[in-house]
């Protein structure tokens, strides 16, 4: 295999990632102290009153099943319709239920400078479909139809300074806009700006704005009692908390620019942090990664077909829940829910939930002592462009009866494990969704050699793909804001 250097990042790349780095060591907060935050947490939980019942479909408001095709779609035509796909290609020919939720949401969290250390503006959100309710979201995590007002509730909190400059449906409602997107400019910095998809297993083409904006350290941000300024070093330790950081700001997290200007203590935090630094050595180049990802999707087959729900087969539906008949995979059921600080007080909704907590780990391997990441190239049935990089794991064990994936053995070594954490996936479509994260380290004798569709890439290389979206999946995402934590 052939060893090949990076082109370093730009200055101001790397000055960002620099001032990140020194965010990421301030392990407590001044603005808002651990335990000050995790009062405030702890009260955030018990304050509102939050009730998610799962109801019969018969008693969803403004939802309904459409009768010539069977879907079910909200009557305003916004939100996300459940519909059918058919699937054909190398992985089988199947149909299944699938969220098809066009819109484009804002997923953003806002940044400002205090007494030198960038800090992270992080909400406490309820989502009905979270195993604990509230979690800690970014600052915006809204769809087109949240900021349009479709729900005909309250406004959304900070979103003038991400919408100003996306140009997805909304300056503030006074005119054109325009003096309120030349404003923003002037108070503020796009640090990223990345389409990023969403789980391809669920979702058909679903993709999100992630983004991270700095306000100037002189703009008066209006304070909101369910949210705090957090340094990136108190997200990073609650990353390592079950079920407390959700899947938007995990997400939003990997594609915040990193590189520590000191090594953490240890071999592998001296192994990560080589693996950032641009330069770094690799066991493959950007160019043979971008040409392996490249033939990975010519060579695959991969047709999706939109059908009535009514059509996909074998699924059934009956007055509650549309689900498979061997009780794998996942089912369609519906909720109501009363909320005390969300935009809309009471809703009711349908929510897919996954037949059983899932498993996804990151192999990871020291190469002439720069740290390596063992990525998947996986086909899923809603992918925008047929496969995206997944981590080395990424299954639910009852889907698979006695037939574990490749690696899974590996990835539950619990002796070399860096990383082990309960994570939720998205509490607004799915309920009760949870996958078991984890970082395992393989020793330097462990193989090099690996199937076609997996390969060795360094930290630094993922961070580069990061810049661009459909690279690398929301399962990969999480856990790359995760492997960033340790460094």
């Amino acid at each position: 295999m052939s060893i090949a250097t990076s082109v370093p990042h730009s200055a101001s790349d790397s000055d960002t990632a620099r001032r990140f780095a020194r965010s990421g060591r301030a392990r407590d907060g001044v603005l808002c102290t651990n335990a000050e935050f995790d009062a405030w947490f702890a009260r955030q939980r018990l304050a509102n009153r939050f009730e998610v019942t799962p109801v019969p479909f018969s008693r969803l408001r403004g939802w309904r099943f459409r009768t010539d095709t069977g879907d079910l779609a909200h009557d305003s035509g916004g939100f996300f319709r459940i519909e059918g796909l058919r699937v054909t290609g190398d992985l089988g020919e199947w149909s299944q239920p699938v969220i098809n939720q066009r819109e484009i949401g804002v997923l953003g969290i806002l940044v400002k400078e205090f007494d030198g250390v960038p800090h992270l503006l992080m909400q406490a959100k309820m989502e009905p479909g979270n195993v604990n309710t509230v979690q800690l979201s970014p600052t915006v995590q809204a769809t087109r139809s949240n900021h349009s007002g479709v729900h005909g509730g309250r406004a959304v909190p900070y979103l003038e300074y991400f919408t100003d400059r996306t140009g997805s449906g909304s300056d503030d409602g006074s005119g054109d806009g325009s003096g309120s997107r030349a404003l923003a400019r002037s108070r503020t910095r796009v640090i990223a700006d990345v389409l990023q998809s969403e789980q391809g297993a669920w979702f058909l083409r679903k993709r999100n704005r992630n983004m991270l904006v700095e306000v100037d350290q002189d703009e008066d941000v209006p304070a909101h009692p369910d949210f705090r300024w957090l340094t990136l070093g108190q997200v990073d330790r609650l990353l390592h908390r079950d079920n407390v950081v959700n899947m938007d700001a995990r997400s939003v997290l990997a594609c915040l620019p990193r590189l520590p200007d000191e090594p953490s203590p240890g071999a592998f935090g001296h192994a990560l942090h080589q693996g950032l630094r641009p330069g770094s050595w690799s066991l493959h180049s950007d160019a043979e990664i971008l040409h392996w990802i490249t033939g990975q999707k010519a060579r695959r087959q991969l047709t999706q077909e939109r059908i009535p729900l009514s059509e996909v087969a074998p699924w059934r539906r009956d007055h509650a829940t549309i689900s498979h008949p061997t009780g794998r995979y996942f089912r369609v059921i519906a909720a109501e829910v009363t909320a005390g600080n969300r935009e809309v007080p009471g809703w009711t909704q349908p929510l897919v939930e996954p037949a059983g907590p899932g498993v996804v780990a990151f192999l990871t391997r020291r190469v002439n002592g720069v740290l390596h990441v063992l990525l998947h190239a996986r086909p899923e049935a809603g992918c925008t462009d047929v496969l995206e990089l997944a981590p080395t794991v990424q299954y639910q064990p009852c889907n698979h009866p006695g037939r574990p994936p490749r690696f899974s053995r590996e990835a539950a070594a619990g002796d070399r494990l860096v990383y082990d954490a309960l994570q939720s996936e998205e509490g607004g479509r799915f309920m009760n969704a949870q996958n078991r994260y984890r970082i395992a380290e393989l020793g330097e004798g462990h193989e090099l050699e690996v199937p076609e569709d997996f390969m060795w890439v360094t930290p630094r290389q993922m961070t580069g793909l990061l810049r661009h979206g459909y690279y690398l999946n929301v399962q990969a995402r999480s856990l790359f804001a995760a492997l960033l934590s340790l460094a």
